[in-house]
């Protein structure tokens, strides 16, 4: 489970279940208007989404071709296991205002 940040304050979580990707928005972060949506594809018009798949938004967050490679050998993670590497790469550093951190349980 990960913790998502929208310039620095927690806009929702991201989870990975047997069905697939759940990514809801906080409460107190859905009923701030003030506060903008993550992404265009995940709109403050509901408070959580479901997926198959891990979500096209967060997926463009992850390094593509040879970086993406580099960073699975170098952290053990299966180049096809786009969750882990999510949680091990977005935590700093991203392209916006958005980041991951995971939530260790």
């Amino acid at each position: 489970m990960a913790e998502i940040f929208n310039n620095g304050l927690r806009a929702g979580t991201l989870q990975k279940d047997d069905q697939g990707y759940v990514f809801r928005y906080d409460d107190q972060y859905f009923n701030d208007p003030n506060r903008y949506a993550v992404s265009l594809s995940l709109p403050k018009t509901q408070q959580a989404f479901h997926s198959k798949t891990l979500f096209p938004f967060f997926y463009g967050l992850l390094s593509e071709g040879i970086n993406k490679q580099t960073q699975c050998r170098l952290l053990r993670i299966d180049e096809n296991d786009h969750f882990s590497l999510l949680l091990a790469t977005a935590s700093t550093d991203t392209i916006g205002s958005i980041t991951v951190k995971e939530i260790v349980q």
